[in-house]
């Protein structure tokens, strides 16, 4: 997978969040969008996801060198954030039901292997609602690790996850973001510190643009 920015820019009304943002993202590679909360991170991983268009520029994404029309990227992209909600009054395993109808399992992977990749097997059963912040931040990771789709994009990654929980992501990392095009959102290194480049959203905040730097 492949996308390519040329010229993006976002604004809500008179305000830019940023502009002037030029890369191409290619599959088997990490990067890594930083800046300090409200700055516009989300936002822009809003615009590489096709869910908000960009004010300015353009954007195409590419699989397998064919063009991807963008009400087609869904497909593609598997996604967390702490503004993705998880349906309440379904059980675990009817969470995992309805999300694999949308998606397939990553090869070698099905639902009690997701039920076991997240230690729930007690809680297979049990409401969603009846989850503690941690559990449904655990499930939102494990549903998009797990999806077999070339773009994984994460925002704020361990939010509401103790340090056994960093572990088991930077765990998840190292078993499913090989090969795809991941990009995860961050202020705390420990979520981003396996990707190869990094992008600082204060950057791109007005006319004296800068780039993406590569980690090292």
């Amino acid at each position: 997978m492949k996308i390519i920015l040329e010229n993006i820019g976002r604004r809500f009304n008179r305000d830019w969040i940023f502009r002037g943002v030029n890369h191409t993202f290619i599959a088997g590679k990490a990067y890594a969008i930083l800046g300090p909360n409200g700055s516009g991170k989300s936002t822009l991983l809003q615009v590489l996801n096709g869910s908000l268009s960009p004010s300015t520029g353009k954007i195409n994404y590419f699989f397998e060198d064919s063009l991807v029309a963008i009400e087609e990227v869904y497909k593609h992209l598997s996604l967390a954030a702490p503004y993705l909600e998880l349906i309440e009054e379904f059980t675990l395993s009817e969470v995992i039901d309805f999300h694999f109808k949308f998606k397939s399992y990553k090869t070698g992977i099905d639902k009690p292997a997701v039920i076991d990749l997240l230690a729930m097997q007690t809680s297979k059963n049990k409401l969603i609602k009846y989850f503690s912040s941690g559990m449904k931040q655990r499930l939102k990771l494990a549903l998009a690790f797990c999806s077999d789709t070339p773009m994984l994009m994460l925002d704020e990654p361990t939010s509401n996850l103790d340090t056994q929980g960093v572990d088991w992501y930077l765990n998840l990392v190292q078993q499913f973001a090989a090969n795809r095009l991941t990009i995860v959102c961050s202020n705390q290194e420990h979520e981003y510190s396996f990707c190869d480049e990094r992008l600082s959203i204060v950057d791109f905040k007005g006319a004296g643009v800068k780039g993406i730097e590569a980690k090292g």
